[in-house]
């Protein structure tokens, strides 16, 4: 599996693991390429849909960075996020995917060592579990 570099959907909130994302690369801080973003007004609005078409149009993984708990521009939107992650973890196990292929981290505007952290951790992990099963299936 050495050879195998995955794939990583992130869904980031405008306001604060963008910025953080941002100040990463403005910092020349190594963020592995393996990432590609897409950038949220808030975490709370990231549908589960918006997960599973991530994974069975061929991403192994998918990050859900957002702003802390209690510092949310929108007031509830990562609560509602954190809450939505347990249906998703449920709902990857019930089509046969390792619910660890879903993470979901705070990361603030001025974090980006935290933010190129946490996604050489998620790449290492995914690396580890192999390439996406459900994607491959549904791809054929």
């Amino acid at each position: 599996m050495s050879d195998f570099h995955p794939t990583i959907v992130a869904f980031l909130c405008n306001w604060c693991s963008y910025a953080g994302a941002d100040l990463a690369g403005t910092s020349r801080v190594e963020v592995p390429p393996n990432v590609r973003v897409v950038r949220v007004m808030c975490t709370g609005r990231v549908d589960p849909i918006f997960v599973l078409r991530a994974l069975t149009s061929g991403a192994d993984g998918v990050l859900i960075a957002g702003c802390h708990p209690g510092d949310c521009h929108y007031q509830t939107g990562n609560y509602r996020a954190r809450r939505r992650m347990t249906m998703m973890r449920e709902l990857l196990s019930s089509v046969g995917m390792e619910p660890e292929r879903l993470w979901l981290r705070w990361v603030g505007a001025s974090e980006g060592d935290l933010f190129a952290t946490t996604v050489k951790e998620m790449v290492d992990e995914i690396r580890q579990l192999g390439p996406n099963p459900v994607a491959q299936t549904w791809s054929a």
